[in-house]
């Protein structure tokens, strides 16, 4: 995605139009020091604009917020490529004069989840300590969009929910017409628990009560989506049975908050801070699942379990609930190098206690989780850090 930001400087050298931001990296690398940057998106990302992908899109008639899908996804687009220039060019005025430097772009998800400050803390573990690359943190609308980043080498490293990888890899559920077997898998993260929130007042008790309420179902191109789609449709509650929306972890909180929604879905680690926040200024519910509501889910695929959000975990939370929980990976591309894989992958492992620093779902981060969850194979860099450490890897996770 790099190649596609511009970048213009003003009198030092206004000859310089609109170039590459790559290119400009070798310009400043070269001691050519403009009074101001001043960086747009490029064609390719411009027309990104324009496009929702097919998995986005939903079938049958337009019912109430699919106005929104355009609108959310231009407005993640224009996020990503703020943060990315703004990440990029801190990273390349530390690193002119410095040598050769590799960037690396992180595709993680919205601010309001927990892929964006994992994915900083790992963007700054690989910039301190792995000599020629400098890493960026993008905000993106996560998993299904991050699957479609790494296929295309339009990021390096992404984080994605399993049963989005599953689909992909597999041709199968949402990505039946479009099989992206090229993603491997560096490494299972954490585990999500799918968080269906409604207001304390509301009259929504149990799953059957979604039925022709006005419901949240995470950002256009998210896991929540594509997880929400396979688990309800299961239970026979389809979108087609409920007023879908495509809000982002934020703003589904806002919304349930001011009554423009009625049931906020999240596929995310507890505490989930947007559910916190929300929290903390209405009651909330948390709505179980049931032991039949649970069999029919599991039997959707090999990536769901069973996962208890214990009582407490959110203020005013009286009871655990039972809900679905999925794993969180971490994935590249095939043809990444092996060494750099290996390298970060070492890094990720060997500097768990800084991650959980940045975010308590990393005390997950094990490789034991990894050889347990993971339902595609390894990267070949993975898989040699596995059997460097004397690991037994499954069947399953060999190519």
């Amino acid at each position: 995605m790099l190649e596609e930001l511009y970048c213009t400087f003003s009198r030092s050298f206004p000859s310089v139009s609109f170039v590459p931001v790559v290119k400009a990296s070798v310009l400043l690398k070269n001691g050519m020091a403009p009074d101001t940057i001043e960086c747009r998106a490029g064609p390719r990302l411009e027309k990104r604009k324009q496009a929702i992908p097919p998995v986005w899109k939903r079938k049958g008639k337009r019912g109430r917020g699919e106005g929104k899908i355009r609108e959310n996804i231009v407005t993640t687009l224009h996020t990503t490529v703020v943060s990315l220039l703004v990440g990029f060019l801190l990273a390349l005025l530390t690193a002119c004069g410095s040598g050769e430097v590799r960037f690396l772009s992180i595709a993680t998800g919205g601010t309001g989840g927990v892929y964006y400050p994992y994915g900083g803390g790992l963007a700054n573990l690989i910039n301190r300590h792995i000599e020629g690359i400098q890493a960026v943190a993008e905000v993106t609308s996560a998993s299904v969009e991050n699957i479609a980043l790494i296929a295309s080498r339009e990021a390096d490293i992404a984080f994605v929910l399993a049963d989005t990888a599953y689909q992909a890899y597999t041709g199968s559920g949402s990505f039946e017409s479009r099989k992206l077997d090229q993603i491997r898998v560096l490494a299972s993260l954490y585990p999500n628990a799918l968080q269906i929130v409604a207001l304390e007042d509301s009259s929504i008790q149990r799953l059957g009560d979604l039925v022709g309420q006005r419901v949240s179902v995470g950002a256009p191109g998210s896991g929540t989506d594509l997880t929400a789609r396979t688990v309800l449709s299961a239970l026979s509650i389809g979108y087609d049975r409920f007023v879908p929306l495509r809000l982002n972890f934020n703003e589904t909180a806002d919304a349930l908050r001011d009554g423009r929604i009625d049931v906020g879905i999240w596929s995310s680690a507890p505490p989930t801070g947007s559910i916190v926040d929300l929290a903390t200024s209405r009651p909330i519910r948390l709505i179980p699942f049931s032991r039949e509501e649970m069999e029919k889910a599991l039997a959707t695929g090999p990536v769901y379990s069973r996962y208890t959000i214990p009582a407490k975990t959110y203020p005013g939370q009286k009871e655990d609930t039972l809900t679905i929980g999925t794993p969180n990976l971490l994935i590249v591309h095939e043809a990444m190098e092996e060494e750099l894989v290996f390298q970060i992958l070492n890094l990720l492992y060997d500097q768990i206690e800084y991650l959980t620093s940045v975010h308590s779902a990393a005390r997950h981060t094990v490789p034991k989780y990894t050889l347990s969850t993971a339902p595609i194979p390894l990267h070949r860099g993975a898989r040699r850090y596995f059997e460097n450490n004397g690991y037994d890897i499954p069947q399953r996770l060999l190519e």
